[in-house]
C-alpha cells in the first residue's frame, strides 16, 4: 500500500514535468459545462484506436485478475497474493503507457463520450461504497438500513468489477495534461488503482485507508471548483463534508463528543461561509448528499428487482439439474 502511494505521488510529479513532451494543440473554444476542452479538433482512426484499445486492454486485464482471484477463493492476508502483484504491475504499466500515448496521440475517451459519463462513473462508485458499508457503519448517523442488507451480498461480490470500470474508464477518459485539475484527478485515480490492486488483502478492508480514499473526493472536488473560479466550491466542500457527518465518521470508532464536535464545526462552517456569500443559497450543501443517497436507493432497488427476477430462473435451473 505504501509503495503504491509513493508511486502515485511520484507519477503525478512526472506528469507535471513531462508536459513539454505533450503536443501543443489549438483546442476548440469552451462551450460550457457539457464541453470537455482537452480533445483533438481533428481526431483520426489511429488516435481513437490508441485510446479505446488501451482502455479495453487495461479494463479486461483488471476484470480478468478479479475473476481469477474470486475463482481461487483466496483468503484475506497481510501480504500480497500473486494476483495482487500482477494487478500492481499491470496498473503501473498502463499508467506509464498512458503518458506515452498522450505524448504521441493525445486523445482520450473524451473525444467520443460525454463528460457526464466520466463524472457519473465515479458517482456510482461512491454510491455503491455507501451501500457496501451499510452493514459496518450504517448510512444515517450510524443507523443500518435493512433494505440494503438483502442486496449487500450481491454488491459485495461484484463491486470490484464496477469499481474497476469506474476507475479505468475515468483514467482513460482524460489525456495526461498537467493542469492542477488533471494532476489532482490523476493522483486520486492512482490511489484508487492501489486499492483496486489490494483485493483479498487486509489493507483492502482497513477502515482508515478506505475512509481516506472516500474523503479524498472532498479535496479533489473542492480544489477543481476553486480553480474553475465559478464560486461553487462551498457546494462541493460542504456537500462531501455532509457525507462525512451523516455517514462516514460513524465507521471510524470516534467517541460521541468527537462526533458532536465535527457536527458543530460543520454547522458553524456552513453558516460562516454562506453568511458572507449568500445565506439564501445555503441549500446548495444538500445537493451532493441528496443526489448520492437517492442514487443509492435507486441502485439498490434496481439490484433488488434484478435479484427477484433472476431468482425464479435459478430455482427452475436447480430443479432441472
Amino acid at each position: 500500500m505504501w509503495c503504491g502511494i509513493a508511486f502515485s505521488l511520484m507519477f503525478t510529479i512526472v506528469i507535471q514535468f513531462a508536459r513539454p513532451l505533450v503536443p501543443t494543440i489549438d483546442f476548440a473554444p469552451d462551450t460550457g459545462a457539457s464541453h470537455y476542452y482537452w480533445i483533438l479538433p481533428d481526431p483520426g482512426a489511429l488516435t481513437r484506436l490508441s485510446a479505446w484499445g488501451s482502455y479495453l486492454a487495461h479494463q479486461f486485464l483488471i476484470w480478468f485478475l478479479i475473476w481469477r482471484a474470486q475463482c481461487a477463493k483466496l483468503s484475506y492476508t497481510n501480504g500480497l497474493h500473486r494476483v495482487n502483484v500482477l494487478a500492481f504491475v499491470g496498473n503501473a504499466a498502463f499508467v506509464t503507457w498512458h503518458l506515452f500515448q498522450t505524448a504521441v496521440w493525445y486523445d482520450g475517451l473524451a473525444q467520443d463520450v460525454s463528460i457526464w459519463s466520466s463524472q457519473w462513473s465515479v458517482i456510482i462508485m461512491l454510491v455503491l461504497i455507501l451501500h457496501l458499508e451499510n452493514q459496518r457503519r450504517g448510512v444515517f448517523f450510524g443507523k443500518k438500513i435493512r433494505f440494503l442488507t438483502e442486496t449487500g451480498g450481491f454488491v459485495r461480490k461484484y463491486h470490484g468489477y464496477v469499481f474497476s470500470w469506474a476507475i479505468v474508464y475515468t483514467f482513460w477518459f482524460h489525456p495526461m495534461e498537467n493542469t492542477s485539475g488533471h494532476l489532482i484527478g490523476f493522483f486520486y485515480m492512482f490511489m484508487l488503482m492501489v486499492q483496486g490492486s489490494l483485493f483479498f488483502t487486509r489493507a483492502h478492508v482497513n477502515r482508515y485507508w478506505t475512509f481516506t480514499l472516500e474523503i479524498l473526493v472532498l479535496f479533489h472536488g473542492t480544489l477543481v471548483a476553486i480553480n474553475q473560479g465559478n464560486g461553487m466550491w462551498p457546494m462541493f466542500f460542504f456537500g462531501f463534508a455532509g457525507l462525512f457527518i451523516i455517514t462516514q465518521m460513524h465507521g471510524l470508532g470516534l467517541k460521541l463528543w468527537q462526533r458532536w464536535g465535527f457536527l458543530v464545526l460543520y454547522i458553524a462552517g456552513v453558516l460562516w461561509v454562506y453568511s458572507s456569500k449568500n445565506l439564501a443559497m445555503v441549500h446548495q450543501v444538500t445537493w451532493i448528499p441528496v443526489t448520492e443517497y437517492a442514487a443509492m436507493f435507486v441502485l439498490a432497488g434496481v439490484i433488488w428487482l434484478g435479484m427477484r427476477l433472476a431468482s425464479p430462473r435459478d430455482k427452475q435451473s436447480r430443479r432441472t439439474i
